[in-house]
């Protein structure tokens, strides 16, 4: 039993998916930090408040809505997604469209018999296996 959970234990994608979560974790606390310190007082500094809108309530029959809290986390969140896509998700992927070009996909046809899609050089077709013609590849 323990030579199971051990195996598991030691897999690849578990050690991985262990450092993912807790790199995560730090890194959510860079953003939150950058968020709070900078991007959140500047909000304030536009708007003419604090940066803090904590205190922002409204009452309605006897009962306070405290939305102000509501748009703290809102504002936080937006903020905080903006940077993840400026600062990492759009150079991460500016990168990899340079460092690693996609491969250009080969012609496809359809198989006489089923339809299905198949590679043109094809000659035999990887759904319903009826052998067809290959077609040589045309050069544009």
């Amino acid at each position: 039993m323990l030579k199971g959970f051990r195996d598991f234990m030691m897999r690849g994608n578990v050690i991985d998916m262990a450092v993912g979560v807790v790199i995560g974790a730090a890194f959510t606390g860079v953003v939150t930090g950058f968020v709070s310190a900078f991007l959140t007082p500047l909000v304030g500094v536009v708007v003419g408040a604090a940066g803090d809108f904590g205190s922002y309530k409204f009452s309605a029959a006897g009962v306070t809505f405290p939305y102000g809290q509501f748009l703290n986390v809102l504002i936080a969140f937006f903020m905080t997604a903006a940077v993840l896509y400026f600062c990492v998700v759009l150079p991460v992927t500016k990168a990899t469209e340079r460092y690693l070009p996609k491969k250009p996909k080969t012609p496809k046809r359809p198989c006489p018999e089923c339809l299905t899609e198949i590679p043109q050089a094809a000659s035999r077709c990887s759904a319903c296996t009826a052998h067809v013609e290959p077609v040589a590849a045309t050069l544009r």
